[in-house]
């Protein structure tokens, strides 16, 4: 059927291919499901597609009317096939992981978003929806020549500045797009600042202390100096089109721990300049240090949260010497002093869209009263999320889809997004 997407698989040489015999399906949590064309787009640029080891794709068979794990290569029955995955680009929120059954031996998965893809009218689809519409980190929006020669220069020029050079390093091997634009001098900056944590979080990206699962990329190893930070801020806020900063990145801990630092960095962004946007990602741990940092000119504020659940947000952050309470009240100071408050809201099908968190998520809109929801997909194995959050499988999911809807139905002044926004 053209209307239909075809399941994908990848055979033992890690070529892709389609079955049409079998329906693409998705996985809401430990549930199949069907996909409906209104829940499909094509394969975004800049996606990447993952070979799922140990894992069997699972397609519907439309004449038997049930699900099917695809058991061997249709087209040599002695090998064996593996399911497919995408990563998608950013500003796309995932709406199903992918369908599999898992072998007893497979291995777990890296820290990635894994979604379900498909096949169809010659062109690979996911569901998902594009969330955002800010183009900040569209894969055609970069010159690779440009980032090079700019983050070469600009190391070369600033030898001293370990943080510019941290950065470089980000953009040059990581292929950071925060690091990438600041090297294109525009739109939003990053500042990591911390080495340290107070959450031990069990898909933190950049510090794994176990030998199952590797960290995606390498944490800071310094605390950088005021006049280090300022050295990259203070010239992006000056110069760069909607420029944001911010503290909090993917390759550092927790950058509420160096307050002190910020305090001053910020202090000396606003004393050089009053353009741009002064933000922090954090986990909120510290609703004092947030409100000293408000009164020293920070502007916004964006809290990490898995779940508006206190025991699932604890079972995933495990945090040391704080609570789920103390990055709610975080949230509350920020708004108390007029910035704006957003949360990185973890998304994984099956779990977030439960009934439950949704009026969990609903009590703490209400409560807050903050800004923007922005709606990232959870880099995790979903099998191994769930059982280290020991999560209630059965109960009632709305969909991830609809729980957009009722957000935007029941809160209409609160904004959905993937990035955090220039205030000026």
């Amino acid at each position: 059927m053209k209307d239909q997407p075809a399941l994908v698989y990848a055979d033992v040489n890690g070529s892709i291919y389609d079955w049409p015999a079998l329906e693409m399906a998705g996985a809401s949590a430990n549930t199949w499901q069907r996909l409906r064309s209104a829940e499909l787009i094509p394969l975004p640029e800049g996606s990447e597609l993952f070979l799922l080891p140990e894992r069997l794709p699972v397609g519907f068979n439309r004449k038997g009317g049930r699900f099917e794990p695809m058991p061997s290569d249709p087209f040599d029955p002695a090998k064996p096939v593996r399911a497919v995955a995408a990563f998608i680009s950013p500003a796309y929120t995932r709406l199903y992981s992918p369908a599999y059954r898992a072998n007893a031996r497979a291995p777990l998965l890296p820290l990635f978003a894994y979604t379900a893809v498909g096949w169809l009218n010659g062109g690979f689809v996911v569901p998902a929806v594009r969330i955002d519409s800010d183009q900040r980190q569209d894969f055609r929006n970069f010159d690779p020549k440009l980032i090079k020669r700019n983050a070469g220069g600009r190391m070369k020029a600033e030898r001293e500045n370990r943080l510019l050079q941290h950065l470089g390093r980000c953009a040059l091997t990581y292929g950071c797009p925060a690091a990438r634009n600041l090297f294109m001098n525009r739109w939003e900056a990053p500042l990591p600042a911390s080495p340290e944590c107070n959450a031990r979080c069990i898909g933190c990206i950049s510090r794994q202390d176990g030998t199952d699962l590797c960290a995606t990329q390498d944490r800071i190893a310094f605390v950088p100096t005021p006049d280090e930070i300022c050295g990259v801020a203070i010239p992006h806020l000056s110069k760069a089109p909607r420029a944001v900063v911010s503290f909090g990145q993917g390759c550092e801990g927790e950058p509420l721990l160096q307050a002190k630092t910020l305090d001053a960095s910020i202090r000396m962004m606003r004393k050089a300049t009053g353009r741009g946007t002064i933000n922090l990602n954090t986990n909120g741990s510290l609703p004092e240090a947030v409100e000293q940092l408000c009164r020293a000119g920070l502007q916004s504020i964006r809290v990490s949260m898995n779940s508006a659940r206190p025991e699932y947000y604890e079972r995933y952050f495990r945090p040391r010497g704080y609570s789920f309470e103390d990055a709610r009240r975080s949230i509350s100071v920020v708004k108390t002093n007029g910035g704006f408050a957003s949360i990185n809201y973890f998304v994984l099908p099956g779990f977030t869209d439960q009934k439950s968190e949704w009026n969990a998520l609903r009590k703490l809109i209400s409560e807050t009263r903050l800004d923007l929801i922005q709606m990232r997909n959870l880099n995790i194995d979903p099998d191994w999320y769930l059982d280290k959050l020991r999560a209630n499988l059965n109960e009632k999911k709305i969909g991830i889809q609809r729980l957009i809807s009722q957000i935007r139905d029941e809160f209409p002044d609160v904004r959905l997004g993937y990035f955090n926004p220039p205030l000026d």
